[in-house]
């Protein structure tokens, strides 16, 4: 059997193999505490099951618009008018299996062979595979800890060459939980456009901001700029509908025609019980997604509390999402150089997933998800203190 060379360059998500590890001795019966997984572990709220429930009782079950139903694409469209004041039609809106599917499309549509993608890192495990499927090479702009994990169009411009077609910007950020302000955002896309490069904008932890930050979208730069810009979201941080797969994206009427037809080339129309679903979370109460974004402003603080103060590790405090990202380089030894066998040796020793730095394209740092009950994510850094200084 021969596998396809375009696979040889593409690695299997970090994350995903993280977790998997951890089920795995799980299974074995070894209590392994994960904090390693990007997933909400708030049930889906109720008044979206009722929704997904009434559908199947309804025998909605048949084939829908590829696209997505009309209701749950003007839903989409209210949501960005919601938050954002902004006004879109449903054409210029598509409805994915999830963000990542969005993600995918996109850069079908978007880029030719060799064609260079600005990545900002670090950056989500998948961003990289994803512009090489599709021809695509990714370039990588690093910001550090030390400047909070945000890059300026100074860096941005240093990295642009004549093959340059896309910058990818995701804020707020897995794995780091910054989140790009106003001002900052329309410097980098002023930047962009004045560059008529094409921005991709993954806002999938937009409603996981927490206070005194706002949530900022360049819905507006799409709606100015429509042919340079499209927006890429989902209900999987928001309503904890993970497993649902449920993503859109806003993009130019042309630009979802062509994702549409991809879509339809390959996956066709997303569940349609979960489209039913998506259009009660999307057209419903945010309350429950208010209640968890409590919770993990909580969380985050009990946790950037305990790593900001381990010895030598440097911690910015994130403004979103629910990750810390800390550059633990300062802990390596000759027998831990580096944040894999730093990872595997907390594994081992401590039965407590996170992942390495590397896997974001920062090998200095480690990945703690603290998407889990406060009581389980103050044991599980306690016996990761436990290993690191004794």
């Amino acid at each position: 059997m021969r596998i396809s060379d375009r696979l040889t360059r593409i690695k299997p998500s970090a994350t995903l193999a993280v977790n998997a590890k951890a089920l795995e001795l799980k299974a074995k019966g070894v209590q392994v505490v994960s904090l390693a997984v990007g997933e909400p572990d708030f049930p889906t709220p109720e008044h979206v099951r009722e929704a997904a429930k009434t559908a199947i009782d309804q025998g909605f079950t048949r084939y829908t618009q590829v696209p997505g139903i009309p209701e749950l694409r003007q839903a989409v469209c209210g949501y960005f008018a919601r938050f954002y004041g902004v006004e879109a039609p449903m054409e210029a809106t598509v409805v994915t299996n999830g963000g990542k599917q969005a993600l995918y499309n996109l850069f079908q549509c978007l880029l030719n062979p060799g064609d260079e993608v600005l990545v900002p890192a670090p950056y989500w495990v998948s961003y990289p595979a994803l512009v090489e499927l599709a021809g695509g090479v990714p370039v990588f702009v690093a910001s550090p800890a030390e400047r909070g994990f945000k890059v300026t169009p100074e860096e941005l411009d240093r990295a642009v060459t004549p093959k340059t077609r896309v910058l990818l910007l995701n804020s707020p950020s897995n794995p780091t939980g910054a989140c790009y302000t106003r001002a900052e955002t329309d410097a980098i896309m002023e930047w962009a456009i004045a560059r008529n490069l094409f921005v991709v904008s993954d806002e999938i932890y937009d409603r996981l901001v927490y206070e005194p930050a706002q949530a900022v979208s360049v819905c507006d730069w799409w709606e100015r700029h429509p042919e340079n810009v499209a927006v890429v979201n989902g209900l999987a941080k928001t309503f904890a509908m993970t497993g649902w797969r449920v993503g859109y994206a806003l993009a130019h009427p042309d630009l979802i025609k062509a994702m549409t037809k991809i879509q339809g080339q390959s996956t066709s129309n997303i569940c349609s019980v979960a489209q039913k679903a998506a259009l009660a979370a999307l057209s419903g109460s945010y309350d429950a997604v208010e209640e968890m974004k409590k919770a993990f402003r909580r969380r985050r603080d009990l946790a950037h509390g305990v790593v900001s103060s381990w010895p030598g590790v440097v911690c910015p405090k994130p403004d979103g999402a629910f990750y810390l990202f800390a550059d633990v380089r300062a802990l390596f030894t000759p027998a831990l150089p580096d944040s894999a066998s730093l990872c595997t040796h907390i594994m081992e020793q401590a039965n407590v997933a996170l992942v390495p730095g590397a896997a974001f394209g920062d090998d200095a740092c480690l990945r703690f998800s603290y998407a889990v009950s406060d009581d389980t994510l103050m044991i599980a850094l306690d016996k990761v203190a436990k290993v690191l200084f004794g």
